[in-house]
């Protein structure tokens, strides 16, 4: 009775091992090939949205900037900017219109510029040289100026 208790005990050991499966090699290669498929798709496309998203971030920082610099003129009784204007002169005073000097920064990390005599606006040029931070360039490299489309 004990020895036919054990082999019941043995046959369900033995068929729950050879029931239990894994996957095949075959199965863990197409499931790879899926995910690396699915990658190729993806990741192209959310690197490009990231980018755009920088550059729209630029260019409400200009405009921002823009605003924020014509209001220390009018506070400051000015009638331009002139040639030794610096933006982080927003950030000083008891008063300041920027709270803190990284908001000078543009989204990869460059200062924003104050140019002056400006080239797209009437009173000066806020920019953003884009992700290389050189003037000029194309696509992520393209700066971005207040004001221009």
């Amino acid at each position: 009775m004990i020895e036919k208790n054990h082999m019941k005990s043995r046959r369900r050991i033995h068929a729950r091992h050879h029931n239990a499966k894994g996957f095949t090699l075959l199965e863990v290669i197409i499931a790879v090939t899926i995910v690396a498929l699915l990658s190729m798709l993806v990741v192209p496309n959310v690197i490009k949205l990231l980018g755009d998203a920088k550059q729209n971030k630029a260019k409400a920082d200009v405009s921002t900037l823009s605003q924020q610099v014509r209001m220390y003129m009018v506070q400051n009784g000015m009638d331009r900017v002139g040639d030794d204007f610096e933006l982080s002169k927003l950030c000083e005073g008891d008063d300041p219109l920027i709270s803190n000097l990284n908001q000078l920064n543009d989204p990869w990390r460059h200062q924003y510029v104050l140019v002056y005599p400006p080239t797209y606006n009437k009173d000066f040029d806020v920019v953003s040289y884009g992700a290389d931070g050189q003037p000029g360039g194309e696509g992520p490299n393209k700066d971005i100026i207040n004001g221009a489309p």
